[in-house]
Formats: C-alpha cells, sequence, structure tokens
C-alpha cells in the first residue's frame, strides 16, 4: 500500500514566512545536493524559489537513507520543522531558515539532464534548450519572465475592466483580408478549396463591436503572422486589443498613458511622469532617422546641406541632403579599420558610400578633406557639434536614404560602443503617420496603414487630388527604447469617405466586396466615431525584463523558420487527413 502524500503547506521561496518551530511541507524540485557523510543538505526548488532541508543523526534513518538516494532534478515532497540557520545565505529569500526534514517522499525520479537548468552552468545551445523546452522553463530566469508577463497580462484587465472596458473573443478563424503581412491559412474540410485565416489581428471584428454598441473593448487576443522571424518578432503572438467609442486621438492616448502607468507601478514599482512625450513621425526620422527611435543616447542627426554644398566635394554637391551624426569622445574608439567596417555595412544597407571625421589632433581628419579648406571644415564640424575627441559620421543622397542610413549607423555604433544605458525607460509617441509611402521600385504610393485608418482633417482635401505625400493619418504608435509597443488609429466612419480612400488606394469595386463587403454594409446602419490599438504583450514582457528575444518571454516559442523543435511542428500529415481537405501535396523533386 502506497503512502499518503504530504500535502503542501508552503512554496518553497515562501517557507521564509513561517515561524521557527513551525511545521512546514514543501514540495518542488532537488536543485542542488550537498551530501557530508552524516549530514545532507538539499536545496528544493519550485517557482518561488529554493529553501533549504537538512537531514542530519536525528532524523529517522529510513528518511536519511532514502535522503542519500535523492538526485539531481528528483520532485520530493518533504515535511518538516523551520529552524533559524546559523550561517544567514543572503543571496536567497530564504537565506535566514532551513527545514529540518521528518518526513521524505520521492514523487518523482530523473534521469541525467541533457543539459544543466542553473542559468549561471547552462551553456547548451539554443537549439537544445528549446528541443527540451520543458526542462529550460525550469530555469529561474525563464520562469522570472514568465511570471512577469503573467503580472502584465493581470494588470491589463485590471486596468481596462476598473474603465469599464468589456473583454469580448473574436473568432480564430476568419477571412482573409489584407492586413500587411501574409496570413496562415487553415483548409476548410466542409467547404471545398476554400480557407480561413489565422488573424493577423482581430482588427476588423473590433470595429464591429463598435457598431454594435459596446462602445469599450478590450481582448488578450491572439494573433499570427507568417513573416520571417527575429528577436521582437514571433509568428504567433499575444496582443493588448482595444477599441473606444465616441473618442479621438488624445483620449485613446491617455487611457493608454493611464494603463502605461499601472503597468509599470504594479509591474514594476517604477513610477513614470505622465503625459508622455510625443514625436511627429517626420520629426523623429529627421533627428533619429527611424520612426522608433531609442531617446535614451544622443547622436540625432544635423542637416548640414548647406555648408556641405559651398566644398568641391562632388558627392556633397550633387546630393540632395547631406546629414551627419557626431559619436562624442569616439575619435579613438572609431578607428579608421572601424569606420571602414562601418562603411561596407552602410553600403549593405544601400547607401552610396560613406564620408567621415575624425577630430583626434588639433585640425580634425577627413575622408573629403582635399575638397574643402579649413573655413569650410571648421564650418562643418560648428554644425554638426563635432568637437575635439568626437567622431562624425556623414550620408549625402536623396533625404529618405540619408535619414534611414545614419538611423541604422546610430543604432549600430551606439550598440558597438555600449553607448546605450541598460536602465531605464523612455516611453515616446510618435504621431502623425504619413498615410501612404512611396515605393521606388514600382514608382506607387503604398498605404502604411490598413484601409480603414482616418486621415487628419485638414489633409482630406489631397485625397482626390492624388497629392499624397500631404496626406497624414489620425495613427500613432507608442515606442519603448528604440522599440515599437503599440500601434493604432482612429477609425473612418463616414461611408462616403471610406469610398474615397478605396479609391485613392486603387482598389476596385469587386476587391472592396470580396475584401470589406460585410464591414461596409455594416458601416450603412449607423457607426459611432472610434479608434483604438493594440500592444504587445509579449515586446513590454521582454522589454521590462530585459530579455534578448521574444523566446526569452514566450513558454513553447518558434524558432527563426518558424518551428518549434520540442514537438516537431510543422510536421507531415497522413494521406487520410489530406483528402480530407481536398489537398493535394505536389511531388517533391528528387
Amino acid at each position: 500500500m502506497s503512502e499518503q502524500m504530504l500535502k503542501r503547506t508552503h512554496y518553497c521561496g515562501e517557507a521564509g514566512n513561517a515561524k521557527e518551530g513551525e511545521i512546514v511541507s514543501v514540495g518542488g524540485f532537488v536543485n542542488r545536493i550537498r551530501d557530508k557523510g552524516s549530514l545532507i543538505f538539499i536545496d528544493l526548488r519550485d517557482r518561488t524559489g529554493i529553501v533549504q532541508l537538512v537531514f542530519d543523526e536525528n532524523t529517522e534513518r529510513g528518511v536519511f537513507e532514502k535522503a542519500k538516494s535523492v538526485k539531481s532534478e528528483y520532485v520530493l515532497m518533504v515535511k518538516g520543522v523551520i529552524r533559524a540557520r546559523e550561517s544567514v545565505n543572503k543571496e536567497i529569500a530564504t537565506g535566514g531558515i532551513e527545514i529540518i526534514a521528518e518526513e521524505l517522499q520521492i514523487s518523482s525520479k530523473a534521469q541525467t539532464l541533457p543539459f544543466e537548468i542553473h542559468t549561471e552552468t547552462n551553456k547548451a545551445n539554443e537549439e537544445l534548450r528549446l528541443k527540451y523546452r520543458y526542462l529550460d522553463l525550469r530555469n529561474s530566469e525563464l520562469q522570472k519572465n514568465l511570471l512577469l508577463r503573467h503580472n502584465i497580462a493581470k494588470a491589463a484587465r485590471d486596468y481596462f475592466y476598473a474603465n469599464r472596458f468589456i473583454e469580448l473573443e473574436t473568432p480564430m478563424f476568419i477571412k482573409s483580408t489584407p492586413e500587411g503581412a501574409r496570413d496562415f491559412l487553415v483548409p476548410s474540410r466542409l467547404h471545398e478549396g476554400m480557407f480561413y485565416a489565422l488573424p493577423q489581428s482581430p482588427q476588423i471584428y473590433k470595429q464591429l463591436c463598435m457598431i454594435a454598441g459596446f462602445d469599450r473593448y478590450i481582448q488578450l487576443a491572439r494573433c499570427f503572422r507568417d513573416e520571417d522571424n527575429r528577436a521582437d518578432r514571433q509568428p504567433e503572438f499575444t496582443q493588448i486589443d482595444l477599441e473606444m467609442s465616441f473618442v479621438d486621438v488624445d483620449d485613446i492616448l491617455e487611457m493608454l498613458e493611464g494603463f502605461i502607468k499601472h503597468v509599470m507601478k504594479e509591474v514594476m514599482d517604477v513610477e513614470i511622469e505622465t503625459p508622455l512625450p510625443r514625436m511627429t513621425y517626420d520629426e523623429a526620422v529627421n533627428r533619429f532617422g527611424s520612426d522608433k527611435p531609442d531617446t535614451r543616447y544622443g547622436m540625432e542627426i544635423t542637416d548640414i546641406t548647406a555648408f556641405a554644398k559651398q566644398t568641391e566635394f562632388a558627392v556633397f554637391k550633387d546630393a540632395e541632403s547631406v546629414r551627419g551624426i557626431v559619436v562624442k569622445n569616439a575619435a579613438e574608439a572609431l578607428t579608421r579599420k572601424e569606420i571602414d567596417k562601418l562603411i561596407e555595412f552602410a553600403k549593405g544597407i544601400g547607401a552610396k558610400g560613406l564620408s567621415y571625421i575624425r577630430y583626434i589632433d588639433d585640425v580634425p581628419n577627413c575622408s573629403f578633406g582635399k575638397f574643402a579648406n579649413e573655413e569650410q571644415l571648421a564650418e562643418i564640424c560648428a554644425a554638426l557639434g563635432c568637437e575635439k575627441g568626437d567622431a562624425a559620421l556623414i550620408a549625402a543622397d536623396k533625404t529618405k536614404e540619408v535619414s534611414r542610413v545614419l538611423g541604422a549607423l546610430r543604432t549600430k555604433t551606439a550598440g558597438q560602443l555600449d553607448i546605450i544605458p541598460s536602465e531605464g525607460f523612455n516611453y515616446l509617441w510618435i504621431t502623425e503617420m504619413p498615410f501612404f509611402e512611396f515605393n521606388d521600385e514600382n514608382g506607387e504610393w503604398d498605404a502604411m496603414h490598413h484601409p480603414f485608418t482616418m486621415p487628419k482633417d485638414e489633409c482630406l482635401q489631397y485625397i482626390d487630388t492624388c497629392k499624397y505625400d500631404k496626406i497624414y493619418a489620425k495613427a500613432y504608435d507608442l515606442v519603448l527604447n528604440g522599440t515599437e509597443l503599440c500601434s493604432g488609429s482612429i477609425r473612418i466612419t463616414d461611408f462616403e469617405l471610406q469610398e474615397r480612400m478605396f479609391k485613392a488606394l486603387k482598389l476596385t469595386k469587386e476587391e472592396i466586396e470580396a475584401k470589406f463587403g460585410f464591414l461596409i454594409d455594416a458601416y450603412r446602419y449607423g457607426c459611432p466615431p472610434h479608434g483604438g490599438a493594440g500592444i504587445g504583450l509579449d515586446r513590454l514582457a521582454m522589454l521590462l525584463c530585459g530579455a534578448k528575444s521574444l523566446r526569452d518571454v514566450t513558454a513553447f516559442p518558434k524558432t527563426k523558420d518558424a518551428s518549434e523543435l520540442m514537438s516537431g511542428a510543422p510536421s507531415v500529415v497522413d494521406e487520410k487527413q489530406l483528402n480530407e481537405l481536398h489537398i493535394k501535396l505536389k511531388e517533391q523533386k528528387s
């Protein structure tokens, strides 16, 4: 007959809350064993932390012998008495106490693990850790990250519920509509040759909720995008999705700022000041070369076109724009060899070249020195703010390209020279986004947002005249430390204006009906003014816990090629399943 399982009274990391002499029961994984012959110490671990168990000469012999058989990662239940430790361990929350074991149950044995669990000794490569993700998740750092993510989700619900938002679920199997990325498609068994799409976002459905009269919608929505992965992107992710009726931009930004303030206080115990700073899209690109700038450090872009064109340097004279960034006190660190690497990097992202100034001696050394006299060079340095000890990187081309290249160089150089502060949370609103973006490859104007985004009132006059470069949207992004955290807009709700925008986007009536017909029909029955946003829950968690990748805040993430190594997804399915879905695979060429 098996012994009755002990019932846990305390988590390991919270056993220190018990009084000395109190009898407690804990359960967890064996983190570490120190067998000193007549004295055995076992560190037991659960998601709250570690507690030390003691087995000594006073321990019942059967219990002691069982403790001697224990190995790393065994699962134990232990009952014992709380005692103050003689040697306090200040590194852990329970470092002032230990449990003198009286009963021991080995709930489960563990064979030798493929890698060490402990953060400090875990040298396993990422593929191996992802294959055994359930073991990797025992790591205290990953558990801490996922608990922080859980706390953000809880704080989101608490905040939005308190502000009278209604949590509604939207469908996971939807009609494929253009949203910017490639859809994941799901074949229908009952409708031969037809497909559902997994939602890239709940965009259309949350707008329909506004039409239905649910004036404040919230959802922690699962979203799916079939695009190339990177550190801050996964094919499936969670979005704190919201929509509000009878609002304009300021109302939504104020609501979101309240949420950010609440999260930072509840989850991080950090007070932030609101309102958060705002910057227009044009200002961000002109100053930082990016629509998601990291404002924790300087190196802002300076326009020196007027001064550069006074030189005899043809590259400057022929360019639409000449701009530069200054890296303070970096003239020695940015050797000629390092600058050559930056030039190659710039060319690799489309730059025609890169000029530079290294101000080491009393007279600055620069790549265009023979085309500029001393006075012209002094004027350029003064305009840039480049002083002795500094280095400057200068690009010349079309304004758009110059900003893009210098923005990328700013980020790369700051990271390379360790200029970016490791601490601090710089939130920034980017507002007044362009509605269209010119595509140099096909000579067309492409929409930067979904087609229901509201243009700014003063830009409506340009829609029918095709002055696309003058049309700005009531759209906004929230950026945290150089990462886009949130994106949203006010929506078009006037049917006639929507038709004008569809025309500007060159959508035919057939395309409009096929892709958005049900939403357009809904507009005809009365639609309150509304807008909303989606906040990346995973990205917010990643930034708040200082992780390098979304994989560090996702329980079971995908690799760069969207594979899940642990389960083996995606996988081959059998012929019967394919036949039920009316699918025939192409024969693979040998």
